[in-house]
């Protein structure tokens, strides 16, 4: 018979998050870690500092990785955000944008199922950290011309989109 949750002992002595501390640390990023549960860490990008967030659910072998941008979306902004948002999402193959309505926060979230045996999952996890880094980069424009500069939000979705070739 097949179970919907992972048995709990399958991890061993180990745990997601201590794959995710090593990876946090050999980067030399700034990190703070709660227990054996949640990991958040503060990771410089092109446009100012993300925070990741990991969130470990051992009852559903889930590990959830947020980006939250440090921006905060006042109520009368949220419709032109929540627009912008579905145009996002629907170009991302992995993950997608939300905004966390209590807050305000904007964030890039995916979770990952971690195999019972971890091996591959290093690998894995710091695929979609730096997808997750990229993706933030990648859109955080987008906000800004919408939040700053009132710019519509397929205007402000289709000017992240244009490739620029070669350097000035």
């Amino acid at each position: 018979m097949t179970t919907l949750f992972l048995d709990e002992e399958c991890y061993g002595d180990s745990s997601p998050l201590d794959l995710v501390e090593e990876l946090i640390a050999q980067r030399e990023w700034t990190y703070e870690r709660y227990g054996d549960e949640e990991l958040t860490a503060v990771v410089p990008s092109a446009w100012n500092e993300l925070h990741l967030r990991y969130l470990w659910r051992e009852d559903s072998g889930l590990l959830q990785i947020a980006a939250v941008f440090d921006v905060r979306v006042a109520a009368n902004k949220r419709p032109k955000i929540h627009e912008t948002l579905a145009l996002i999402n629907e170009r991302l193959w992995l993950g997608h944008f939300e905004l966390w309505s209590e807050e305000g926060a904007l964030m890039f979230r995916h979770a990952l199922l971690v195999p019972d045996h971890l091996m591959g999952f290093e690998g894995q996890c710091e695929a979609v950290t730096y997808a997750a880094i990229k993706e933030c980069e990648r859109f955080y424009p987008v906000f800004q011309f919408v939040l700053w500069a009132d710019k519509d939000p397929e205007e402000a979705v289709e000017s992240a989109m244009l490739e620029t070739m070669g350097e000035a």
